[in-house]
């Protein structure tokens, strides 16, 4: 047997494969990678003219932000697409162990959430951002991490609905997820009807984490964001897992 044939080898090919996809499609690519730091720029630096202080705390949130994009519509709408294509049912029928699918298809998404994180952090030393190499580490970790859930869910809707439903709902979730969750406007600033409403999407436990690694005040205690996020996960991966199981192809 070949390396390329074994489990290894497949999962690496999957995921280079996927990864070369994603760089072919710049209609998903730059709006993922270009619309945070645009909005960053725009309505952090541009138009607040922020202190350094206030310039970091802006770029927690938006790091959070920067990783739904490409999670929601890489997994949502993409493998929807893929689904009403017939691929995703090809890939069943194969050798292919179902697990290298979501891997390269998360691996994709993490690339992308990198390099949109790049520009933000760019962006932010332009505005005076220093922090110490030890929170720039935890904070690049979080936000590449911050994929996941929304992958999981994303991976779900594209399960369960077609094409252009699944980029509707790809739409709403990511602009939704932004408001009610505090990214771009912090969410002791909200009315306290979305400040509820916030507490149930990852985005808000996931920034108000960020903003502790910042140094930024937060709302609540790390240990309840912390669990929360966890507790999401699991239910993110449920709904992932439910959504293959029930979809015939």
């Amino acid at each position: 047997m070949s390396a390329a044939a074994l489990p290894a080898g497949v999962w690496r090919r999957e995921c280079a494969a996927e990864l070369r996809r994603s760089w072919r499609l710049p209609q998903f690519l730059l709006p993922s990678v270009l619309t945070p730091a645009a909005f960053y720029a725009l309505f952090t630096l541009a138009l607040a003219k922020p202190s350094p202080v206030a310039a970091a705390a802006s770029l927690a949130g938006y790091g959070v932000f920067a990783s739904i994009g490409p999670a929601l519509f890489g997994f949502g709408a993409g493998t929807a697409m893929e689904r009403e294509q017939g691929l995703i049912e090809l890939k069943r029928v194969s050798p292919m162990p179902p697990g290298a699918y979501v891997a390269a298809k998360l691996a994709a998404a993490v690339a992308v959430t990198g390099i949109a994180i790049a520009l933000i952090y760019a962006l932010s030393l332009t505005a005076g951002v220093h922090l110490s190499p030890a929170r720039w580490a935890l904070l690049i970790g979080l936000h590449l991490l911050s994929t996941i859930p929304y992958a999981l869910i994303g991976f779900g809707i594209g399960m369960r609905m077609g094409g252009k439903g699944a980029v509707a709902m790809a739409n709403a979730l990511f602009l939704g997820s932004a408001v009610i969750g505090g990214l771009w406007i912090p969410s002791s600033m909200l009315p306290s009807w979305m400040q509820a409403i916030g507490q149930v999407v990852p985005a808000y436990h996931l920034g108000q984490i960020a903003r502790a690694i910042i140094g930024a005040p937060v709302m609540g205690t790390m240990v309840v964001h912390i669990a929360a996020v966890a507790a999401m996960i699991v239910l993110a991966a449920l709904w992932a897992w439910t959504g293959w199981r029930r979809s015939p192809a």
